[in-house]
């Protein structure tokens, strides 16, 4: 694995922000959900596909605070643009189960290039 400096570091924006519409992805070559994101006045409602089935129904993600890279370019999976990489990591099977705060925090904006 490569190093990255602390400068590539700040360019990632990672944003919490919340589901607020979920709906089973059956046309993706693997079980996927596609999600509608809210994350909040300066960057607003964004989409995105992640293979959680294993860990989600489509319906318990709904008010669910997920971290999510912001800044990458819009991505084609399938017939659906995933405008945003939720963050999740793999269980002991290998199948993701999101990241998230503890509690309910507000959407924020960045300072300084810090995560939000």
């Amino acid at each position: 694995m490569a190093d990255i400096s602390f400068d590539d570091f700040l360019k990632v924006d990672v944003r919490v922000g919340t589901v607020v519409r979920a709906e089973p992805y059956p046309e993706a070559r693997r079980p996927a959900i596609k999600m509608w994101i809210d994350f909040g006045d300066e960057i607003g409602e964004r989409k995105s596909s992640a293979q959680v089935t294993a860990h989600y129904a489509p319906e318990s993600l709904i008010g669910k605070q997920v971290m999510a890279v912001v800044n990458f370019p819009p991505r084609q999976i399938g017939k659906f643009m995933s405008e945003v990489l939720v963050l999740g990591l793999p269980d002991e099977n290998g199948e993701i189960v999101l990241i998230g705060p503890d509690g309910d925090v507000p959407a924020q904006v960045p300072r300084g290039g810090r995560m939000h």
